[in-house]
């Protein structure tokens, strides 16, 4: 089955992941679709999006199941989608419900480097996560408000983030705990103990949407240069498969497996830098190649059929630190391989629809 019906099939099917709630897994779709529409022009992808979207935004920009004071980061990255649906209709609902995200954010408890803390249930923590979930919303929020304080803001905190998570091998660890209260973190550095590939997904994302925000803007300078840097390092522990592990840096791990959110996130993130320029030459080259073979590994080993319908399989279905749901998650890289691994996750499923789309871009560009 080509993708795009795959995904048209999803969508089609797809209920809010959370049983209607604003949260972050729906965002990864909504993300997916705007991207889709974005490039293809297909009416089907405006269509799953308005049908889901507007069922969670009222009339005054009131956000379905969403409280603010649970100060909670992932909550942030599905509004990324209402400054489109903003500039599209005219609708100011989009805009108010983006002035609700930004109003958490104003008041979001913060580490002493100026980074927000994950959630009010993780306190003094980093995660690479939130990275995503926040910063490119907190760009766009201030290049549509007209407020470029919120830019310098995020690019602040991005380096913050990077230097407190940076290995000594260029790659970055999934969380960093200031307090040092938590059993995962290390009494030194404060770090977690693996690098987790989502998470390293999350950040490379992160890192090329907020570029692709700010095209030459000197402010994202050294931003720039250590996105370029990250890149290439992933680019190296790509395995001949087209894939990438669990649990990176880790090659004599038993049951390290290859993980397919990871996977479309670093084939959206390289083809993405690619197409725009943030990487050059022979550079930009190499990550094209990549990311295009990691999305036709994608396609044709990890779309399957199963209980009679095609399916998006090899996803991790979640992953975090700390104590959750009776259990402690002590992030050493065993941990990763004990969280089950599903079908047609959101996670999963949405940075393959952004990482199609980008292919979708290259293959226009090729044909010029």
């Amino acid at each position: 089955m080509p993708l795009s019906d795959y995904f048209d099939a999803f969508c089609h099917d797809y209920q809010a992941y959370k049983g209607g709630p604003w949260c972050y897994e729906d965002g990864c779709i909504y993300r997916g679709l705007d991207l889709l529409h974005e490039v293809m022009g297909d009416p089907r992808w405006r269509a799953h999006l308005r049908r889901l979207v507007d069922a969670q935004v009222g009339p005054e920009g009131e956000l379905a199941g969403y409280d603010p004071d649970d100060f909670n980061i992932d909550n942030i990255l599905a509004g990324r989608v209402l400054f489109p649906l903003w500039r599209e209709t005219g609708d100011d609902r989009y805009m108010a419900a983006a002035r609700r995200l930004v109003g958490q954010l104003d008041r979001h408890p913060r580490i002493s480097t100026g980074n927000y803390w994950h959630k009010l249930r993780y306190p003094h923590q980093v995660w690479l996560d939130g990275l995503y979930m926040g910063l490119p919303f907190l760009i766009e929020y201030g290049i549509a408000a007209g407020e470029p304080q919120r830019i310098e803001d995020a690019l602040t905190q991005f380096l913050a983030a990077l230097d407190l998570t940076q290995t000594p091998s260029g790659l970055h660890v999934h969380g960093y705990d200031e307090s040092r209260d938590q059993r995962w973190s290390d009494p030194d550095t404060g770090q977690s103990p693996a690098v987790w590939a989502r998470a390293m997904g999350w950040l490379a994302m992160a890192l090329v949407d907020a570029l692709a925000l700010l095209p030459g803007d000197l402010r994202a300078t050294e931003l720039h240069q250590r996105t370029r840097q990250i890149l290439l390092k992933l680019a190296d522990l790509q395995a001949p498969s087209g894939l990438w592990p669990q649990v990176l840096e880790a090659p004599d791990l038993q049951g390290n497996y290859e993980e397919s959110s990871a996977s479309a996130m670093f084939a959206y993130a390289f083809l993405r830098a690619a197409r725009l320029g943030l990487v050059s030459g022979g550079d930009a080259a190499r990550l094209r190649d990549a990311g295009l073979k990691a999305l036709d590994a994608l396609e044709q080993t990890r779309l399957i059929q199963r209980g009679g319908r095609s399916r998006f399989s090899g996803i991790c279905h979640v992953a975090g630190l700390g104590g959750f749901s009776g259990v402690y998650r002590d992030g050493t890289p065993g941990y990763y391989l004990t969280e089950p691994v599903v079908d047609d996750d959101a996670k999963g499923v949405g940075p393959l629809m952004m990482a199609c789309a980008e292919r979708e871009q290259v293959a226009s560009l090729a044909a010029e």
